[in-house]
């Protein structure tokens, strides 16, 4: 469940392991995250899906640890303390070693921050195949991420084959555009 956070909503680690009973609002479907980075609390909204493996995972752990308590935090591996964060991203990499990934030269493993760019990715490639334009759309990401402004989400928008060719197709689609206004003028 901590990666599914970390993959689907783009949350930071600490932010994972920081989260407590009372931070999740299944009326509104929102994450409440408190005092993240620049000591700031953002409202994280998610899914459906999201929303549905949540309340699995709260009934299981309900079922093993007992009834919850609001300040209680929701990964724990013994009912009291959270998950600390190193403990995480320990947990990921051996994960990792396990799945047999065929890593190119030069090319270094995944890391558990990967999830989060992996998200941002994500959004950019979504925002394209709908017919968003990123430009626009930038501002939200950064929010919804809990950066101060879109620079730093920048960093996390790594260019990869497929938003190449949504980008292309995009240019494609502008020039024919503009050869055609072009000479419906002359």
């Amino acid at each position: 469940m901590m990666f599914a956070l970390l993959y689907g909503l783009g949350l930071r680690v600490g932010e994972v392991s920081r989260l407590e009973r009372k931070d999740l609002d299944f009326d509104r479907n929102l994450l409440i995250i408190r005092q993240t980075k620049f000591s700031k609390d953002r409202l994280v909204p998610f899914g459906p899906k999201i929303a549905q493996y949540l309340q699995e995972y709260l009934k299981h752990h309900e079922e093993y640890y007992g009834e919850w308590k609001l300040d209680s935090p929701v990964f724990t591996f013994r009912g009291g303390r959270p998950v600390h964060p190193g403990t995480i991203s320990q947990t990921f990499h051996c994960l990792v070693s396990q799945l047999d990934l065929e890593i190119p030269p030069g090319v270094s493993p995944p890391r558990l921050h990967d999830l989060r760019h992996s998200f941002a990715v994500g959004a950019l490639l979504r925002w394209y195949r709908t017919g968003i334009q990123p430009a626009q759309r930038l501002f939200h990401l950064s929010t919804f991420l809990g950066h101060v402004d879109p620079s730093s989400t920048a960093i996390y928008l790594t260019i990869t084959e497929d938003i190449l060719k949504e980008a292309n197709q995009r240019f494609e689609q502008f020039i024919t555009l503009s050869i055609k206004e072009n000479q419906s003028h002359d």
